[in-house]
């Protein structure tokens, strides 16, 4: 198995029979350093896991400049280089998930989560950390059991309605658990449960544009109202199909003009039909949107997915949104994401089945409705939680000093 760290520990170069127990809580409480904020948040595979994790990382720093934070991400998943990116060193484990259709194919995923346990083990021996953060997916399984198993702290954030499968096995030992809609109990034990939100990129909040400015951005033209298609940085298809197959109602609109992200997985396939039938003047194409924040200041209503970042997005901007929750995900729960907000009159919501022949016309519709158009912002940003990022980075730092004083 090969080393995590080429740096030997200082307990390393000690003589045999001189080192402390690796495995134990005396071990950590000796090698904890009580002057320095040390955290591992482990997690990712998608957006939706990356991005919370990274502004909760940046909370902790904006409250503790001196803090280590390490990521521990699965290797070949998306955290490895959005991580990175963001300023922050990761670790990658081996890790996978499990193949529900064929179990006979799960053999080598069973060794890849032995290997995952004994770096995760390495990892957290070396790093020392006063807490470890879960933010789902494969890699926050290992991590946070390891960290669990050798007394340091886990608090977990559960960005669905629908609790994922890691988050549920590791509730049991964790400390505490950071939440985004009500009714989380039916997973958690209640008393381990806080009510935060999801933390967002608060770049959001920080365009000087208007929405006039915004609009002439992407080529369109002030005073028409603009609807966003966004379906995720790889795109969706549901959502591209119905666009593509109503290009005529969409050059009928004299009135709505429409900023469509394909997503780069289907854009030379977009770009070539667009070619052949030709693309409506008042609709923008691209595969993908640097600044959401124009984006979003451009848009009176929203299409889009309803993975729990994005609908955190949504009620942090007030912005009104049709959602079109995937069925290719675990447990379905972008479905229960949308009616969460359906049930409170905070968003719209089509089935991916109908999405092909109701979604655009209804979303036509609505953009040209001022009083719903005012009453889906009015609900969905009561909903909104902005200080989600800080309020779980003070449950981290909560933890750690605990954890500091018991040493």
């Amino acid at each position: 198995m090969r080393k995590v760290f080429s740096t030997p520990s200082a307990s390393a170069r000690l003589p045999r029979n001189e080192r402390p127990e690796r495995n134990s809580h005396t071990y950590l409480a000796r090698t904890i350093m009580n002057d320095e904020l040390r955290v591992i948040i482990s997690g990712g595979g998608t957006g939706g896991h990356i991005f919370p994790a990274v502004s909760i990382a940046n909370a902790i720093r904006e409250k503790r400049p001196d803090a280590k934070i390490l990521f521990v991400g699965a290797e070949g998943r998306m955290e490895m280089q959005r991580v990175p990116a963001a300023g922050y060193p990761i670790k990658g484990l081996p890790i996978v998930g499990f193949n529900r259709k064929n179990w006979l194919k799960n053999i080598p995923v069973l060794f890849k989560i032995m290997k995952s346990r004994n770096m995760a083990r390495e990892i957290l021996s070396e790093f020392k950390p006063q807490v470890a953060v879960g933010v789902g997916g494969y890699a926050s399984g290992p991590t946070l059991n390891m960290a669990e198993s050798m007394g340091i702290p886990t608090l977990l954030q559960e960005q669905n309605s629908y609790a994922g499968v890691t988050n549920k096995l590791l509730a049991k030992n964790a400390r505490r658990i950071c939440v985004a809609y009500d009714g989380m109990e039916r997973f958690f034990p209640a008393d381990k449960i806080l009510f935060t939100g999801n933390p967002v990129r608060q770049n959001l909040l920080n365009t000087a544009l208007t929405k006039d400015e915004a609009v002439r951005r992407f080529g369109l033209v002030p005073g028409k109202k603009t609807i966003l298609i966004v379906g995720g940085s790889l795109g969706a298809r549901t959502i591209n199909d119905s666009i593509l197959g109503n290009l005529p109602l969409v050059k009928q609109q004299q009135k709505v003009q429409f900023i469509w992200q394909t997503g780069k997985y289907y854009s030379e396939e977009i770009h070539n039909e667009l070619q052949r039938r030709g693309c409506p003047e008042n609709l923008i194409v691209t595969d993908f949107i640097s600044d959401m924040s124009e984006a979003y200041a451009a848009a009176d209503l929203v299409i889009s997915r309803a993975g729990a970042g994005s609908i955190s997005e949504f009620c942090l901007l007030g912005k009104p949104v049709i959602l079109v929750p995937s069925p290719n995900v675990a447990e379905d729960h972008q479905t229960k994401n949308a009616l969460a907000l359906v049930q409170q009159n905070a968003a719209l919501y089509v089935t991916d089945a109908e999405a092909r022949r109701i979604l655009l016309p209804q979303a036509i519709n609505t953009v040209t409705d001022p009083a719903k158009l005012e009453s889906l912002g009015r609900n969905i940003l009561q909903l909104a939680k902005p200080n989600a990022a800080s309020d779980i980075a003070d449950e981290v730092i909560k933890l750690a000093m605990n954890q500091m004083q018991k040493a």
